[in-house]
């Protein structure tokens, strides 16, 4: 496959995911994400990919949802102190436990949310993670081969972006058209 393909493939998975969240109402129109963004999940996805990859056979839905908490975390330190932590390393991003708990250690220690809120951002990566899994399957790749992982790391980069969709979201950023 080219990466024509997995380009479509990325658009149609961030579509469904974008809806998933908007439903949620978790998001209003999806932002366009600055390239701090995509640099900070460039500097981050070979160390989340080490973490996230070995838990597919057993935790797929893990390893696909927790890029979402990674996402709303980077948002939450480019919004509130960007200078002080745009060098800061993913593992930072750890709970007590590793990866096993970065969802909690994102979700409260740093984001602060009440009970309410975390169960909707749980449920909501939880959808969206459950509904990139299902696009990887429907597209009849084969398992653990190359474009098995070019699917699942497109899916991996959306959850990455609707997790900082939802918190840029959260802060109160929206778009608005200018002309």
């Amino acid at each position: 496959m080219d990466k024509a393909y997995f380009d479509v493939f990325e658009q149609k998975t961030r579509t469904e995911l974008v809806s998933i969240a908007q439903s949620a109402g978790l998001i209003g129109e999806p932002l366009p994400l600055s390239d701090d963004f995509s640099e900070k999940w460039s500097d981050f996805a070979p160390a989340y990919f080490a973490d996230a990859v070995p838990e597919i056979a057993k935790y797929p839905l893990v390893s696909m949802a927790w890029a979402g908490y990674v996402g709303m975390a980077v948002t939450y330190w480019w919004d509130s102190d960007w200078e002080g932590h745009k060098n800061s390393s993913y593992q930072t991003l750890y709970g007590k436990h590793g990866f096993d708990d970065l969802d909690e250690h994102v979700t409260f220690d740093l984001l602060k949310l009440d009970e309410k809120q975390a169960e909707n951002v749980e449920n909501t990566l939880r959808n969206c993670g459950e509904t990139a899994i299902s696009l990887i399957r429907h597209e009849n790749i084969e398992p653990q081969t190359r474009d098995a992982f070019y699917a699942y790391a497109r899916c991996v980069k959306v959850m990455y972006e609707i997790g900082a969709m939802i918190e840029l979201n959260s802060l109160g950023y929206k778009s608005k058209r200018v002309f």
